[in-house]
Order: C-alpha cells, then structure tokens, then sequence
C-alpha cells in the first residue's frame, strides 16, 4: 500500500470528494481543503507528499498558493485548471508547479501523473545527497546548483531537467525520453520544449562557466559528459 499522503486543494466540494476516494482506493492517505488560504497552510506540513491544487479556489488563488509553496518547499504539486489556456499552464510551470492538468480528465491521468511524479521524486523522504558531475554540484535538499562553488539560479523544470542528466551522465538520452521522464507526459508529441530547456540550461552553465556540459547527439538527443 502507498504511504503517500496526498492534499487536495479543490473547492469544488463534489469533485474534491471524488478525487480523495480514488485516492483512497489506490492506498494513498489524503487530505483535503477547499479554499487556498487553508490549502497554503497544510500544503507546507512535513507529512504532504504532493500537492494536487486547483487554480481557481476562493481567498487565495492557486497560482499565489503554489508561489508562496515554492517559496520554502519543493514538495511535487499537480496544478488543476477548468481552462485551456496555455498562458496558465505556462505560469503555473514557472512558478514552479511540477506538472497541471485541465477539467474535464480522467482520473487515470490525474492517477498515473501522481505516480509518475512520486516516483521521479523517489517519495517523500528520498534524496538526502547531492550529486556532482565533475565540478557541477546539485543541493538536492536544498534545490540548488553551483559550479565551482558559484550558485547558478535556475527555475524548478531547468533545475529538474539538469537533475536528469547529471543522474544519466555519459548516457545519450532521446527527446522521447527527457520528456517522460521529467515533464512526467509526452506534450501531445511535441519535443520541441526539450531543445527549448536545452538551451536555457547551456545559457546559465555551458556559456557562462565557458565549458561544454551538455552536448547534442545529432538526430538523437543530449549526453551530459562531464562537469
């Protein structure tokens, strides 16, 4: 049975209700809250493993919710929103949201993205180290980087993605497969997003510090070599 114990931030009283017996069903322990003020508060209690947050909640929205979350805490959060709107999806993944999904879904997608999301996190108690790759050091408690003891500020999907190569350096890893394993979903095939943090990440570390981190296997993907 999962020990993960899940907080809902929905204020849709029906909906909310749904979501915590499907969660129950699935062995997880929940909590649930229907306003953002209240889901703020729980939200940054040690015991919550992830987050599942809707956008749009009375007193405080969930977009300031998940900001003053990442504020103190990296703890997995799924954003809900009942809009299609990219530049909401966009704002939610800047402020540091882990992934979001649109009303009406599935609940077997809400399901397999919560567990795709604890278990790329490794649970809520994983990752007491740090990783190096050469004199690149990752903070994995503290979600932070340097490279040669000087911080580089990245935003929490940079911060991930650089966490996936620095796990699998010196492996060449396709678009395909950065995209499952570290957006947790396939953007309807699209890869592009991948050359995109790419670049970001080349920008802060690779142009800045003047080495070759991170290089392009054409026609395939990216291998991280060394640091």
């Amino acid at each position: 049975m999962n020990r993960e114990k899940i907080l809902i931030v929905e204020d849709e009283i029906k909906l909310a209700r749904f979501i915590e017996l499907e969660l129950l069903h699935e062995g997880y322990e929940v909590v649930k809250v229907h306003d953002g003020r209240e889901g703020l508060k729980r939200a940054v209690q040690p015991d919550i493993s992830l987050v599942v947050l809707d956008i749009m909640l009375p007193v405080l929205n969930g977009m300031e919710v998940c900001r003053r979350i990442r504020q103190t805490s990296d703890k997995p959060l799924i954003m809900l929103t009942a809009k299609d709107d990219t530049m909401d999806k966009v704002m939610g993944l800047d402020l540091g949201a882990d992934d979001y999904i649109t009303k009406p879904f599935a609940i077997e997608e809400l399901l397999a993205r919560i567990r795709s999301i604890l278990k790329r996190r490794g649970g809520h108690n994983a990752h007491k180290q740090g990783l190096k790759a050469g004199q690149l050091e990752i903070d994995l408690e503290r979600y932070k980087v340097f490279y040669r003891e000087e911080p580089v500020d990245l935003t929490k999907r940079e911060f991930d993605l650089l966490k996936f190569l620095v796990e699998n350096r010196n492996i060449v890893l396709t678009r395909d497969k950065i995209l499952r394993e570290v957006w947790g979903f396939d953007y309807a095939g699209d890869t592009n997003v991948v050359d995109v943090y790419i670049r970001y990440l080349r920008s802060k570390i690779d142009h800045k510090f003047n080495i070759s981190l991170i290089r392009t296997v054409r026609g395939v993907g990216y291998i991280l070599e060394n640091g």
